[in-house]
């Protein structure tokens, strides 16, 4: 049998060789079986401004290729997607140059991301859902060269906060993820919050996960994730928002000792508020208050938001922190060792760079970015 085979391989090498020496001649040369490409692009075109600006700010400059279209082939399939509509795929193309690509070019240089950026960024319009899990995805970064963000449909220009949160915390994420990829971060990071981590039921949790030593509750689901996102955290967060974030995390917290709980069981954790008195004016609504009686006949009663109906803070008083972990000096362990791997492996400083992201985050006027797209001739 072997013979044969041998045989039948040797006849298609003659038959190969005999068809490689009659082709060498330029007068057998046929037409080319693949089309000509005309990568020009079309002034007359609905997307011409957007285009070009791609062209010139992201592909020319950083070999970068920015997909608003959303092509089958660059998404997963198992997923039932929608593309990004035009006018958001405009804003966040000049946002991403403006609070990301020309942040790090002015605190790391100009080569710093042709060397280490994406060379893909995909929009999609939609959420990823994770059925099995609950969650959405709204980003990935895949094998350090491509980074899809996710929703863009469901911007809202005005609203900063969800932006941030969709977005530019996003983009920051992954783009740690990129670079931890590149040179892995120290392994000592790990160590801080081993035993915490939970990665099937991190989404259930709240904002306890901050006196755990997370900055998220996504961070809280494994090492990688939490790298990246006290990274991403640090780097966006307004000083309100991080110095807000270490005051969670100085909290005790308590769960309800109720079984029947369905939000127990899941992680949600309750300030113990104020709602004793008569006189007190804190609206409390009943069905968000868990009622604990410990051994002794104490009632404690913990409530699960800080707001009133009217909007305003309540009065809340800690619980009595048990957990044994010190929750803001565990956050800032992890900041001092991205900050270190950041000089040490980049040479880049972080706090620069969180400086720079935070002056573009508080001072961008959308009409004038827009116009570095509209404004094209």
């Amino acid at each position: 049998m072997k013979k044969i085979q041998y045989y039948i391989s040797a006849l298609l090498l003659v038959a190969v060789a005999a068809m490689s020496l009659s082709s060498c001649s330029e007068d057998d040369l046929g037409p080319t079986i693949f089309p000509d490409v005309d990568e020009s692009l079309d002034p007359s075109s609905y997307s011409y401004q957007l285009d070009k600006f791609l062209r010139t700010n992201y592909l020319e400059k950083y070999n970068l290729t920015f997909l608003y279209r959303m092509p089958d082939i660059s998404t997963n399939m198992n997923y039932n997607l929608v593309p990004a509509e035009y006018t958001n795929s405009v804003d966040l193309a000049v946002l991403c140059k403006h609070l990301w690509f020309d942040v790090y070019d002015k605190v790391a240089g100009n080569d710093f991301l042709k060397l280490y950026g994406p060379r893909i960024i995909l929009l999609v319009g939609s959420p990823a859902i994770n059925a099995d899990s609950g969650s959405e995805t709204v980003g990935l970064a895949e094998g350090g060269i491509k980074i899809t963000l996710f929703k863009v449909n469901s911007m809202d220009i005005t609203n900063f906060q969800m932006m941030n949160e969709l977005y530019f915390h996003t983009m920051h994420h992954e783009f740690a993820h990129i670079l931890h990829q590149t040179k892995t971060y120290p392994t000592e990071f790990n160590t801080i919050s081993v035993g915490r981590y939970d990665p099937n039921n991190w989404q259930y949790r709240g904002n306890e996960v901050t006196s755990l030593g997370f900055v998220t509750n996504y961070a809280s689901s494994e090492y990688r994730e939490d790298f990246a996102e006290t990274i991403a955290c640090f780097i966006v967060y307004t000083e309100t928002e991080w110095n807000r974030m270490l005051e969670l995390a100085s909290r005790g917290w308590a769960t309800s000792a109720s079984e029947d709980d369905l939000d127990a069981v899941y992680y949600s954790f309750y300030y113990y508020a104020n709602n004793d008195s008569e006189n007190d004016p804190t609206y409390i609504d009943e069905r968000y208050v868990v009622t604990v009686t410990d051994a002794d006949g104490t009632v404690h009663k913990y409530y699960r938001t800080e707001r009133d109906k009217e909007g305003n803070r309540i009065v809340v008083y800690d619980v009595e922190d048990k957990d044994g972990i010190d929750g803001v000096e565990a956050i800032l362990q992890k900041v001092q060792i991205a900050r270190q791997w950041f000089k040490d492996a980049w040479n880049v400083d972080l706090d620069a760079l969180r400086e720079e992201v935070q002056n573009r985050q508080a001072t961008y006027n959308m009409d004038e970015l827009r116009q570095m797209v509209y404004g094209i001739q």
